[in-house]
């Protein structure tokens, strides 16, 4: 797979592996952990060199995880993690990014990881306790101390992205971003362009809405996080469906799949842009793989553009507690 370059120089496969969902958010996991240890293995091999993880996946076991299938493959992948949650008793309590609190995150994560270095350091959720200035600052002195290579933030707005570049280059800003979450393009997008930072969509497969393979009449099991989204009700997944269907059709005339057109409309609008979505097989992955030699013309990118803005998307991304902590 072909390279993409982030923000600082920092390069990576042009798409990545979300780990996520390999130990949360979508019910039980079919696979054992050696399963997902082999997962992970056989996504470097294929090509995929950029594996995203977080303390609070687990929390913390996903981390351990990636670090045990990652660490005979070091020197071959870029690892991002992620703080900014007071955890206590394995719950979100909060968040919490104060300068000693991302120390000791830090060096936790490192020994999860199983690295002497993070080579990304995302901000999970801003802070509207702790000033942005404060966060870069820590940060900055973790880079120092080589700790961390790069510097970035999650779902931050325009201006608090500035603000914390100001202080340390940041390297990537994380946000959903797909065909039906377009929330990064009005301010976002320019700022990270503007800037030289590169950006990371997750869910850039709409939590799998975007393959096809979910629909109104799909039943979520225990755990299963899209069970609490409102975009993910019935009757917003019936309204939604236009939407895959046009990518569907699209995806048939170039013998691709509607998964592959959508992470293909992504690596189209920017060269700067790296997806990363997760799954727990290696058929998937292979597939998400593919999707970076699917060439989409000017024509096609346009004609999704405007069927996503006419369609639109019927629901929230997030419950009402969720969307109060994004664009801040």
């Amino acid at each position: 797979m072909h390279a993409r370059t982030l923000g600082q120089g920092l390069q990576v496969s042009a798409i990545g592996l979300g780990a996520m969902g390999m130990s949360q958010s979508y019910g039980p996991n079919p696979g054992s952990r050696d399963d997902m240890i082999a997962v992970l293995r056989g996504a470097v091999e294929r090509g995929v060199t950029f594996v995203d993880t977080a303390e609070v996946y687990g929390p913390y076991t996903n981390e351990e995880l990636v670090g045990e299938a990652l660490a005979p493959l070091r020197d071959q992948v870029v690892i991002a993690t992620k703080f900014g949650w007071n955890i206590v008793d394995g719950r979100m309590q909060g968040t919490d990014s104060r300068p000693e609190q991302i120390r000791r995150v830090a060096d936790a994560s490192l020994q999860r990881l199983r690295t002497d270095v993070i080579d990304l350091f995302y901000q999970h959720r801003v802070d509207p306790d702790v000033p942005i200035e404060d966060v870069a600052g820590a940060v900055g002195e973790l880079v120092a101390a080589g700790k961390v290579r790069h510097f970035g933030l999650s779902e931050a707005g325009a201006a608090t992205i500035r603000r914390a570049h100001a202080v340390h280059p940041v390297t990537a800003v994380q946000s959903e971003y797909s065909l039906w979450t377009r929330d990064p393009e009005p301010e976002v997008l320019p700022v990270c362009g503007e800037l030289g930072i590169g950006f990371v969509p997750f869910s850039p497969l709409g939590k799998g809405f975007l393959t096809g393979t979910v629909s109104a009449s799909t039943e979520f099991t225990a755990g299963d996080i899209r069970g609490t989204i409102p975009r993910f009700t019935a009757e917003n997944r019936d309204a939604n469906q236009a939407l895959v269907d046009h990518a569907r059709a699209l995806a048939d005339a170039k013998g691709a799949t509607p998964g592959q057109v959508a992470l293909a409309w992504l690596l189209a609008r920017q060269p700067w842009i790296v997806p990363i979505p997760g799954t727990r097989r290696i058929e998937r992955v292979e597939e998400n793989a593919a999707a970076a030699e699917l060439p989409l013309s000017a024509d096609e990118v346009a004609h999704l553009d405007r069927l996503a803005a006419d369609v639109g998307v019927a629901g929230n991304r997030y419950n009402d507690a969720g969307m109060s902590m994004v664009g801040r």
